[in-house]
């Protein structure tokens, strides 16, 4: 029996261009399909399957977290998009990272209501605050008490609810970041980029900080069997940044082929193909 082909399907817009392609490139090259996402595939919404897409095929998403999200929960592709968003809540998986974390234990989650509400009653001069949710309403801000505001964490702009849950702890000066692709909690790639800007400064394939991400993906209890794993330098030691869901992330300079090869073998494991309709044997009419 042939190898079963991965369809990875890829909203392309959503990450730089030649990530995009050095990824689509590897795909083909390893005989997988590779296919653009669509938006009029929700609209209106299918609870089943876009027309013309074979379920006899592994499904791979990668594009924006709401679309992931909505792939996740909305059609039949498997194991379509690694994007468990409850997984990835800070709330989810920071009990069970303290000691890794960059904040340690020194975090609070509370919702937007309070977090304005009683900024100034807290004894910090400074606060780092972020969305509790993987989605991202937000993004994560330095503040100071005197900037805390309803406008400074973005209210109105993409939420509109209060009881927003959020996660304040005490800022850090990173020095150096690293994002981590992990597939069955083995680091696979890894990358450097630069938080300002967010953007790649160098591919990584081994070192301290590949080291350090190993060991905290082999001791965690995993999201997902695929995500991203982001690390920080501080003061010379390394810490756990966050989890984010695979399907949604940028890879910045991480190894395409190896991120192609992991992922594509993890999608597939298990995976059985449709069998074929058996018709029954044609029987012609009688004169």
């Amino acid at each position: 029996m042939s190898e079963v082909k991965v369809t990875w399907v890829i909203e392309a817009e959503v990450f730089p261009a030649d990530g995009v392609a050095a990824l689509e490139a590897e795909a083909i090259r390893a005989g997988h399909h590779v296919v653009g996402w669509k938006d009029e595939w929700k609209d209106p919404p299918s609870p089943i399957q876009p027309a013309g897409m074979n379920v006899a095929s592994p499904f791979v998403f990668r594009g924006s977290l709401g679309n992931a999200l909505w792939v996740r929960e909305n059609l039949a592709w498997r194991p379509g998009a690694y994007c468990d968003a409850q997984a990835f809540c800070c709330t989810s998986y920071y009990p069970r990272a303290e000691r890794w974390l960059l904040c340690g234990a020194k975090w609070r989650a509370l919702t937007a209501q309070q977090f304005v509400a009683e900024a100034l009653d807290q004894h910090l001069q400074h606060f780092f605050v972020r969305p509790d949710s993987p989605l991202k309403p937000f993004s994560g801000r330095l503040l100071t008490r005197d900037q805390v505001s309803w406008e400074a964490i973005d209210y109105g702009l993409y939420y509109d609810a209060r009881d927003l849950l959020v996660v304040v702890s005490e800022p850090r000066t990173i020095t150096a970041e690293w994002r981590f692709v992990v597939v069955d909690r083995r680091v696979v790639a890894g990358s450097e980029y630069t938080a300002l800007g967010r953007a790649a400064v160098r591919r990584v394939e081994a070192g301290p900080a590949w080291d350090f991400a190993q060991v905290v993906a082999s001791a965690l209890e995993p999201p997902e069997d695929v995500y991203v794993l982001d690390v920080c330098e501080v003061d010379g030691r390394y810490y756990l940044l966050e989890l984010n869901p695979f399907s949604g992330a940028d890879l910045y300079a991480c190894d395409p082929a190896a991120v192609m090869r992991a992922v594509s073998e993890v999608a597939r494991r298990g995976f059985t193909p449709l069998p074929p309709v058996q018709l029954p044997p044609f029987v012609p009419p009688r004169p």
